[in-house]
């Protein structure tokens, strides 16, 4: 519980690209999602003590916002948007109206009293910001060597080869800011090293992690899990047992450890027999990955929780 219940006042408030749609104290409130807005926003919020505002994570349009909320004192719950609309369908709503938005997220705040999301540092925005770039333009790379391969017209495979190598160096120089940022800032590269020391961590991997999952080292075992989405999930009813499955969680995570988790599962000792015991026993391939994969990040949050852990590989 993240505040006084007897106190909070949550506010349910939706985020589009142009516009903001708050709920508060039973009213709707349409405001602009603009510096202007924003600071309307903000007076309204200002005259309500012990309000809790509750918002989706929306790719992006939130972010200058909650930075305002976060520089006013002001407490914010970015939550998932699935479990919005999940906790709106428990409720049989099941029209979909800016309104109607804000409105169930303040019901979402009122049932399920979400944990205030704290502010990132000015290093965690930016290394968050260029990983995620990076990201980007990696599937755009990927995307237009998929479709060159195809192309039989030669200006248009001029054209494709033009962009491939543009995409190819905005990538090294994202790459090459990412580094910059890591010597920059001895905490980070500290960090990254101790990731690294595990056998199949490489940089980008270790970045990555840090960038989609800063409170690495300040978790347990299961909390690293379930950030990761990486937490098996039973399904279960009498005696039927179904099988476990994963979800929820950061999948950007889930994404950095994949190609780490194919890597120690060949040449990491411990991990490459822990996966090899799981095929042994008749395992699928996906799910033995996978069970690497939770390996991984309870060993990187173990590691940056505990500086005098030694490891061996």
């Amino acid at each position: 519980m993240s505040q006084n219940t007897m106190t909070t006042i949550y506010a349910g408030l939706d985020i589009a690209k142009l516009n903001l749609q708050l709920h508060l104290n039973g009213h709707f409130h349409d405001l602009p999602n603009t510096a202007a807005g924003h600071r309307r926003l903000l007076k309204l919020l200002a005259v309500c003590p012990g309000v809790q505002v509750i918002c989706e994570a929306t790719g992006g349009y939130e972010r200058d916002l909650v930075a305002a909320l976060h520089q006013s004192a002001i407490a914010v719950s970015v939550i998932n948007p699935s479990r919005a609309r999940n906790f709106a369908r428990a409720q049989g709503q099941r029209a979909k109206t800016d309104h109607i938005d804000a409105a169930v997220l303040t019901a979402y705040g009122h049932a399920l009293q979400p944990e205030i999301t704290q502010p990132r540092t000015e290093l965690e925005k930016q290394l968050n910001e260029l990983v995620r770039r990076r990201v980007q333009l990696l599937d755009l790379l990927v995307a237009q060597r998929q479709q060159a391969e195809h192309l039989t017209q030669p200006i248009l495979r001029r054209q494709a080869r033009a962009l491939i190598r543009h995409l190819e160096r905005d990538l090294a120089q994202m790459e090459k800011q990412l580094q910059e940022l890591r010597q920059q800032t001895p905490a980070l590269d500290e960090r990254a090293q101790k990731l690294e020391s595990i056998t199949g961590v490489g940089t980008i991997t270790a970045l990555s992690v840090l960038a989609e999952l800063p409170e690495l080292g300040t978790l347990n075992r299961r909390e690293a899990a379930a950030l990761a989405g990486l937490a098996p999930h039973p399904r279960e009813s009498g005696q039927w047992h179904g099988r476990r499955t994963i979800g929820g969680g950061r999948a950007e995570v889930r994404r950095a450890l994949y190609m780490a988790a194919m890597v120690a599962a060949h040449s990491n000792v411990h991990l490459k027999a822990f996966y090899q015991r799981l095929r042994e026993a008749g395992k699928p391939a996906k799910l033995a990955l996978t069970a690497v994969m939770r390996k991984l990040i309870v060993l990187m949050n173990h590691i940056l929780k505990n500086p005098n852990f030694a490891l061996q590989n």
